[in-house]
């Protein structure tokens, strides 16, 4: 059985890696994961901007940017959430510490756009705010299709798009969450299975998931899965895993600039060659990932974690601001600001909402034997 490395040590030798090992540089207390998270948030935010107040988006190669900042999410989160289970080892404390990190503020979330947001976009649309409560997408129903994660309802009483024909979608963003937590069960999975203690099986089921989204790109898998399409789960399925590896191997991945520089360069030739990038750049984009956690000059944990608040309110506070003709700002005024309106909610989100649930981790309750 291989060993899974220990990364509160710092002092493990790199063998015959050049410069440390991603063990030995990871500092659990001094890292840049908090502020690339941010990062990532505010990169999808930007993107957003521009396509909810101007009808269009950037792209790196031939993938969109805000694809690539999503797939940083996920690599990021690999790296984090199998960190996570191998700390707790237990099925109902970890599935208790997922939950309470995406639900509480997802929930929360959806009833404030059903609630306060939809309304205000009514009246900005030249609408009566009540209109929001019927038709075929009423708020009401915003709230109860959207509960168990995926997003059944994109739109709210008919409220039209700014720049686009048709219904407006209230928050864009949110059909991710799925698939995070989709991945925070496969991690599950492999853990009661041991694969993530025997790390060559774990590097064969990151082989299988690469292999699935090849097949997939080439036109041999059948993608109309209802909710959870299957170009979508392998995408998120592949970057989330390769940041698990890059966790479960930490001790013989090397951090070093040249392979950094390495990572970088077949990352950019993948971005521009390909449509799915991730076939050849997957693996340096989530070395390039890990490296900045452990190199990046922005390091230490926030004490307010935003980027899943800012995350969440964005998409919805561009359509008010867009609804509202502000598009008049132009492209940077109109994303500083959004994401600037859209960073206080996810404050509040954070003081009145995330922190507090989070507080619950360690409730005893969640490994209480049931009595027959």
């Amino acid at each position: 059985m291989s060993s899974v490395p220990d990364l509160t040590r710092r002092d493990e030798p790199a063998g015959w890696l050049r410069g440390q090992s991603l063990a030995g540089a990871f500092d659990p207390r001094r890292n840049a994961l908090g502020f690339l998270r941010l990062l990532f948030a505010g990169v999808v935010a930007l993107i957003h901007a521009w396509q909810t107040g101007f009808g269009h988006q950037p792209s790196v190669g031939r993938t969109l940017l805000g694809d690539l900042a999503v797939d940083g999410f996920f690599v990021l989160s690999g790296f984090l959430v199998a960190a996570s289970w191998l700390r707790l080892q237990s099925v109902r404390r970890y599935a208790w510490h997922r939950f309470l990190r995406i639900m509480p503020g997802f929930w929360v979330c959806l009833v404030v756009t059903a609630v306060l947001l939809a309304p205000i976009a009514a009246v900005l649309a030249g609408r009566d705010a009540g209109s929001v409560l019927t038709g075929e997408e009423p708020a009401w129903r915003y709230v109860l299709a959207n509960a168990g994660l995926p997003v059944l309802q994109y739109g709210i009483g008919g409220v039209p798009h700014p720049t686009e024909a048709g219904s407006a979608v209230f928050d864009g963003a949110l059909w991710t969450l799925q698939y995070e937590a989709f991945c925070y069960g496969v991690i599950a999975l492999l853990g009661v299975a041991g694969v993530l203690h025997r790390r060559s099986r774990l590097l064969a089921v990151v082989a299988l998931v690469w292999v699935a989204l090849a097949a997939e790109t080439a036109g041999l898998v059948p993608v109309d899965v209802p909710v959870l399409a299957n170009e979508q789960v392998f995408r998120f399925l592949l970057v989330f895993l390769l940041g698990a590896a890059a966790h479960v191997y930490a001790d013989v991945v090397p951090v070093h600039r040249a392979w950094a520089v390495g990572a970088a360069v077949l990352t950019s030739a993948a971005l521009v060659l390909f449509d799915q990038y991730r076939l050849l750049g997957g693996v340096g984009f989530a070395y390039l990932c890990v490296y900045a956690a452990v190199r990046s000059p922005l390091k230490g944990n926030p004490r307010w974690d935003l980027s899943y608040g800012l995350y969440v309110y964005h998409y919805p506070v561009q359509l008010l601001m867009a609804l509202g003709g502000l598009a008049v700002l132009g492209e940077w005024g109109f994303a500083a600001l959004s994401i600037a309106l859209a960073a206080v909610l996810a404050a509040v989100s954070w003081v009145v909402v995330e922190r507090p649930a989070l507080r619950l981790k360690d409730a005893a309750w969640v490994e209480r034997r049931v009595s027959r």
